[in-house]
């Protein structure tokens, strides 16, 4: 699985954006999607996820601002942020695995395991 995320930039606080991730490859219908973020000196963390049925989870810091949504037919997921703030910057990571494997790296987002993307880089100012 090949995984391409664009879409990122910068934008003034309060504003909004929207990341895109397209999949190739073999992908299946019981995978999961999802986005990871990386600030410089911080941990890795999860921000949303996308399961096979369009079931949705959000990291509690962006529930109510960012949204997650799936093109089955372009394996492609979208990450609508909006009101972002300073703290919203980092690298954004686009990852995919099946449902089992991307539930631990849910947990664990340090964890090696699944396929990701190169990240686009969204800063907020």
């Amino acid at each position: 699985v090949q995984l391409v995320e664009s879409g990122g930039g910068s934008v003034q606080a309060g504003g909004s954006l929207r990341l895109s991730c397209a999949a190739s490859g073999t992908i299946y219908s019981t995978q999961c999607m999802g986005w990871f973020r990386q600030a410089p000196g911080k941990e890795r963390e999860g921000v949303a996820m996308i399961d096979g049925d369009g079931r949705t989870t959000f990291a509690d810091s962006v529930k109510g601002r960012f949204s997650i949504s799936q093109d089955s037919a372009k394996n492609t997921i979208y990450l609508q942020m909006s009101s972002l703030t300073p703290d919203d910057s980092a690298m954004y990571y686009c990852a995919a695995d099946n449902a089992f494997r991307f539930a631990a790296l849910w947990r664990d987002p340090g964890r090696d395991d699944g396929y990701w993307g190169r990240g686009t880089q969204v800063t907020v100012s």
